[in-house]
């Protein structure tokens, strides 16, 4: 955005949000900011937006807070139209890794961007971290840079890049950063913050990561070079990486060379107060208004509320845990109604919430009764769910119950997905699910079908769906609604051979269920399924098969299309308009 666009332009919307020009700081009678925050993104005012949250925080604690979104890389005029912020920069990718925002699953380049307006790709670089530090740099000479968002939190430590099919360095080497922050980042930028203001050390903030020269009282991790020697060695550090995130209380190091990456622990949970203090703040739910072009991403969100942070799942192809915990915390109802009240004296308001969730809707209200203090498991919910684990779905139900009697509220979705085997633990969780809150169609995740493969990637056995399944249907033939699931598949996962994914066809097949889409497994930086794809390896250190080469995952990804050509013709010339039968349901045509 930066000096693209017309730094004249006023009007009270823009005034709305972060200054994002001169013109927008003259306006409100700033000479200069205190925090000025690059993301690769464009700029919508949206709690589910990471970097405008983190901005809307540190407004709210007094500093004079400006934006710059994809900003081009071949000049540093976008990056300095505001001038040089006071204490700092903050720079983000956006919601997405930028390789895999750029790349599909066969590392053929994507012809959209759902984050940027009009939805076309190419307005960000590659890499994005990286190359927005080195404008910054470049633009702003010994100014204090901080990276942060899901790129840079997965790429703290030495990392496989399934796009170059190589390890790489920790991100901070590359990007040559002065501090990385992972996780959920408000309290790091507001402890970083104060610290810069009364010119005290940087290092040692909890959820952060930074460079050293030696590595003192801190627990090594292998270090890169070691990677590189011996690929086993990458499943032992992530794993030591999942429990830090997890029960960490010491500085974690990995060496690089003669230096070190120094990982702070993890910050603690965010407290319901704290929670309901931020979704408090006065964001627009809009792009910033100098976009000419409708920006995709906003379209499934703009109406929907976080109520839940961190997920138990700890599935090993999922960055969630590893990036906002497994540790839970959940807004209060009357956060929620609040912001639900604000939702509705929008202008454009239409009446329905799409989703009141998070990483999983039905861990609303979950906790511990251990605090989780010493625990050694990987996952709250997989192989069994957690006998400490205590669950409030039913509550979690009631209270979108509370949303849905505001006035102007005619329907309450749950776009997030549940955890089938969790929702078992309360079949009136899916009796009231089902009459009251399906609109139709439910998301399932049971991501495969054979159980070697759900055991390598922390799912439970197949059979808890299908279980669901059932009572899920005579749930909604008792409230005389006729409705489906759409569940949700994943090829060439670690662990996978062809022939567990024509199991998966052919149950598909006996349901006379024709799935159109599947997800085909992408190493992400950080998981533990990348360790297993880079090693050849289990969690154990156990050899396992690896779908890496393009021709195998196609195949897979291809072998849950089932289709009889000769029943397929039939249905055509005899049934047409006709659906197959399904005992969960009519088939999908955009099931995933």
């Amino acid at each position: 955005m930066a000096n693209r666009q017309d730094i004249n332009r006023q009007s009270s919307d823009t005034r709305l949000f972060l200054p994002t020009c001169r013109a927008d700081m003259q306006a409100r009678g700033w000479k200069e900011l205190d925090i000025l925050l690059v993301c690769g993104d464009a700029y919508i005012d949206h709690p589910s937006f990471g970097i405008p949250l983190l901005g809307r925080v540190l407004e709210a604690a007094g500093y004079k807070v400006g934006m710059v979104s994809q900003p081009r890389w071949d000049t540093k005029d976008d990056i300095t139209c505001m001038g040089r912020p006071r204490l700092f920069c903050g720079i983000g990718a956006g919601c997405l890794d930028s390789m895999l925002a750029h790349y599909t699953a066969f590392r053929k380049k994507r012809h959209d961007d759902a984050y940027t307006p009009g939805g076309k790709a190419g307005a960000r670089p590659n890499r994005a971290c990286i190359v927005y530090t080195s404008l910054v740099r470049s633009a702003f000479p010994g100014l204090f840079t901080v990276i942060g968002g899901i790129e840079a939190s997965l790429r703290r430590a030495a990392h496989y890049d399934f796009w170059t099919d190589s390890l790489r360095r920790s991100i901070l080497f590359d990007s040559k950063a002065d501090l990385l922050i992972y996780g959920m980042g408000e309290r790091q930028m507001l402890e970083l913050a104060r610290r810069l203001e009364q010119n005290q050390p940087t290092k040692g903030i909890p959820g952060t990561a930074w460079i050293d020269d030696t590595a003192e009282n801190a627990e090594l991790l292998p270090s890169y070079e070691s990677i590189l020697l011996d690929k086993k060695e990458l499943m032992k550090a992530t794993l030591a990486m999942e429990q830090h995130v997890h029960t960490g209380t010491a500085n974690l190091a990995q060496q690089h060379g003669n230096r070190y990456v120094i990982m702070a622990p993890p910050q603690p949970t965010m407290t319901t107060e704290e929670m309901d203090a931020i979704y408090a703040l006065p964001f627009t739910r809009k792009a910033h208004p100098s976009y000419k072009e409708h920006i995709p991403a906003l379209d499934t969100v703009k109406w929907s509320m976080t109520a839940v942070r961190g997920c138990g799942g700890g599935c090993a192809f999922c960055s969630i845990a590893l990036h906002q915990g497994r540790h839970l915390t959940s807004r209060s109802p009357k956060s929620l109604q609040d912001e639900t009240r604000r939702m509705t004296a929008m202008r454009d308001w239409r009446g329905s919430i799409s989703d009141v969730g998070g990483p999983t809707a039905n861990l609303w209200g979950a906790y511990c009764k251990t605090d989780a203090k010493g625990c050694r498991r990987s996952s709250c919910l997989a192989p069994q769910i957690c006998p400490n684990l205590v669950l409030n779905q039913v509550e979690y139900l009631n209270m979108l119950r509370s949303l849905k009697r505001i006035p102007g509220v005619r329907n309450v979705g749950i776009a997030s997905g549940i955890r089938h085997d969790a929702a078992l633990k309360e079949p009136q969780f899916i009796d009231i699910l089902a009459g009251e809150f399906t609109s139709g169609h439910l998301k399932l995740a049971p991501e495969h079908i054979t159980p070697k493969v759900l055991r390598i990637i922390r799912k439970p056995d197949f059979e808890l769906f299908e279980k669901f399944c059932r009572i899920f249907a005579e749930a909604s033939r008792k409230h005389g609604k006729e409705q489906y699931i759409v569940p949700y598949i994943m090829s060439a996962l670690p662990g996978c051979e062809i022939g567990d994914m024509k199991k998966v066809a052919q149950w598909f097949r006996s349901q006379g269920w024709q799935p159109q889409q599947c997800q085909c497994f992408i190493p992400t930086p950080g998981t533990v399924a990348t360790a297993m794809f880079y090693a050849g390896i289990d969690t154990s250190l156990n050899p396992i098969h690896i779908p890496k080469t393009d021709r195998e995952r196609e195949d897979q990804h291809k072998a849950i299309f089932w289709n009889n050509n000769d029943n397929h013709n039939n249905n055509n010339n005899n049934q047409k308009g006709k659906h197959h039968s399904h005992k969960y349901g009519n088939p999908r045509k955009d099931n995933h």
